[in-house]
């Protein structure tokens, strides 16, 4: 186990009915607020009325910017920027999912920052301060309602990518699985790839002695999985979906972990994936993890018997790890089919026109500078290659 030091300031506040304390939750905290969201599910679902009285009763000023969409785009954060400035706003409320709260964050980012916010994205300059986020959270799937990154695509260039701070860690989140009954079947499924990726991602290491933190992965995976299946029966089961929105945001704060090298891979060459297709987040991950398993499983098998035998059930003599190994990846793309996920690029209907333009970009090739992806197994742009032609 490595050294770490883990705090996470997020205060959670988790249960059905806690979206109309929104306002006096703010009302110590901010002054005039920005209330970030994206389309018309958040007006029809009843919740913005909500916020918005919520906010009124408590005497908090707000102005608004909708519009944010799937893989959020860096000319609405350009917008809340401008908006932000010019209203003398001091704080950002997201109501939405992931989508929705990178982009309040990377508006939270850009407020302070003296140039194209973009070049933060592009590491051409570093970030300490941002305005403070809270959030209101629609959807359980991308945990960055207590994480501190946030991930945007500039649709001028296709690019896809990530700033991570401390200052992005939003000050408070409300979960209340009951607005999550009425999300589609797609719109559940990807959410459950996605906080299942955020956990695989950590869990698969090259560190060892990491038993009490493999044990929560462990253990937080089965508990997904489990409950996503109820889910399929019943989408109306608010026991359900609270394991689901704990699951979602346990996976990405950070626990999950504690002393130990991720891997991570996986989510770059998604980000490539959706950059240039514009498929959900959630849709790429369970087209690209089972790929990067393959591919990398035979140079650690202990690592993917492991995952077979504690979180996929696989039985089988762990004499023989490989075999052990492939029937845990299997079953891993028998759990995403049957939920409704693609397991390969032609299940969502993509060709391998890009794919080789699309691995030297994962890696940074494509603009001069190659860095090798993974924290289990470094790969470079012919692996990703590779691991996107697995998938096809």
């Amino acid at each position: 186990m490595l050294n770490f030091d883990y705090q996470n300031k997020t205060r959670i506040i988790f249960g059905q009915g806690t979206p109309a304390e929104v306002g006096a939750h703010l009302k110590p905290l901010a002054k005039k607020v920005l209330l970030h969201y994206g389309g018309g599910s958040v007006k029809k679902s009843g919740l913005y009325d909500t916020v918005t009285s919520a906010l009124k009763a408590a005497g908090v000023a707000f102005v608004e910017l909708g519009g944010v969409v799937p893989n959020p785009r860096l000319s609405l954060v350009h917008q809340g920027i401008e908006l932000c400035r010019t209203q003398g706003v001091d704080f950002i409320l997201a109501v939405g999912g992931g989508s929705v709260i990178d982009s309040a964050k990377a508006i939270a980012a850009g407020v302070f920052d003296t140039g194209d916010v973009w070049d933060l994205f592009e590491k051409k300059r570093s970030f300490s301060a941002a305005l403070p986020v809270a959030t209101i959270l629609t959807i359980p799937a991308a945990g960055s309602e207590s994480s501190p990154g946030s991930v945007v695509t500039n649709e001028k260039t296709g690019r896809k990518l990530a700033i991570i701070g401390d200052c992005l860690t939003p000050v408070f989140s409300i979960v209340d699985p009951s607005l999550f009954i009425s999300l589609p079947p797609e719109q559940v499924a990807n959410g459950v790839c996605d906080m299942m990726s955020h956990i695989m991602e950590r869990y698969f290491t090259p560190t060892t002695h990491t038993e009490v933190v493999d044990g929560l992965c462990e253990s937080t995976l089965r508990t997904i999985m489990r409950n996503a299946r109820r889910l399929k029966k019943n989408r109306t089961d608010y026991n359900a979906w609270a394991e689901i929105a704990l699951a979602g945001t346990l996976a990405h704060n950070g626990l999950m972990g504690l002393g130990r090298i991720g891997d991570w891979a996986s989510h770059t060459m998604e980000h490539e994936l959706s950059a240039r297709y514009d498929i959900a987040h959630g849709a790429g991950l369970s087209i690209v993890t089972p790929a990067w398993m393959k591919h990398v499983s035979p140079q650690h098998p202990g690592n993917f018997a492991q995952f077979a035998v504690n979180v996929m059930g696989v039985e089988g003599s762990l004499r023989d790890q490989a075999a052990v190994a492939a029937q845990g990846i299997a079953a891993l793309e028998t759990f995403f089919a049957d939920i409704g996920l693609p397991t390969r690029l032609a299940h969502a209907g993509i060709d391998g026109a890009y794919l080789e333009e699309m691995a030297q970009r994962a890696t940074g090739f494509a603009f001069g500078k190659e860095n090798a992806l993974g924290g289990l197994q470094k790969i470079r742009w012919q692996d990703v290659l590779a691991i996107y032609r697995l998938a096809q």
